[in-house]
């Protein structure tokens, strides 16, 4: 019998498949966050590595919260400072050690980073925030900004800029010249107590960028409570401080124009910087902390 012929009509003309795209591979919580997850669910650590958090400043509080960040599984960190290690961060700051000296803060931490989790994405921009690169550095509009500048000026601009353009912001006070982690505190910027740098940020904020902090602001601050301790004079001196930072004068935020340099120690800005990561990682993943339960008093018989 013979086969009929082919029909030339375009609704019989053979139409190559377009193949299916891959089936996106789901998520999986890797083993290095085993500890975390127990604590953030799958779910949570998830949440965290498709994020992005911009640190700015790294170094005794900044170099902290990097750390504790990718430890916690953020995806992506970006990495914002101008400066070099110097060997008087050694006492404070996580990258600076023997072989480091000289060399710039944020390709040194970055290397540590991809070292913790090769699977993250972690970006260096060695520069200084100012008003002229602000819309550059916060681009990608980061998940989370971490503010650990410790230039007046720009972490104001910092600030006011995160508050107007609505971007999650954590920003840390100042960390120098205490010596108690355990008066180390969070709270909206407008309800710090007893904190002199952040009454004067406040001031300041109203004053240069009309930001109202006399109400809630959307700003969580790490603060202290304690007293600030004055620095000592020390015997190398020799009547004033002598900057030997590896990058000498750099006309950006030079030692030698400071009015006074603060003494800090090693537990209290880490504390700062792990506390700053604590208030990102908990507000992205919305684990809230559980209060502890008021135990009654147990009396043991002498019997």
């Amino acid at each position: 019998m013979a086969s009929a012929p082919e029909s030339t009509t375009s609704d019989t003309v053979p139409v190559s498949a377009t193949p299916a795209p891959p089936a996106s591979k789901p998520f999986a919580t890797h083993r290095r966050f085993d500890r975390a997850a127990r604590l953030l669910g799958d779910a949570g650590v998830a949440r965290l590595a498709s994020t992005t958090v911009t640190v700015f400043g790294v170094g005794g509080v900044g170099s902290f919260a990097a750390e504790a960040l990718v430890r916690s599984g953020v995806g992506r960190v970006i990495l914002v400072d101008y400066d070099r290690i110097c060997v008087t961060n050694i006492n404070r700051q996580i990258h600076a050690m023997k072989g480091t000296l000289g060399k710039p803060k944020v390709e040194i931490m970055a290397d540590r980073l991809r070292l913790i989790n090769p699977d993250a994405t972690i970006e260096t921009r060695q520069e200084f925030y100012s008003a002229e690169n602000s819309a550059r550095l916060l681009t990608p509009e980061p998940d989370f900004v971490v503010d650990a500048i410790d230039n007046v000026t720009a972490k104001m601009h910092l600030i006011a800029t995160c508050a107007r353009e609505r971007i999650r912001i954590v920003s840390c006070m100042g960390a120098a010249a205490r010596l108690d982690p355990t008066m180390i505190r969070t709270a909206d910027l407008a309800e710090t107590k007893n904190d002199p740098f952040a009454k004067s940020l406040r001031k300041n904020l109203r004053k240069m960028h009309g930001m109202d902090c006399q109400q809630t602001t959307g700003v969580i601050a790490v603060y202290s409570e304690e007293a600030p301790t004055p620095p000592q004079a020390l015997a190398y001196d020799n009547g004033g401080f002598e900057c030997v930072c590896p990058g000498g004068t750099n006309g950006v935020n030079d030692c030698d124009h400071k009015h006074r340099i603060e003494g800090s120690v090693a537990f209290v800005p880490s504390v700062f910087g792990m506390t700053a990561a604590s208030v990102v990682v908990r507000t992205l993943t919305g684990i809230t902390v559980r209060k502890n339960h008021r135990v009654r008093d147990v009396r043991v018989s002498d019997n």
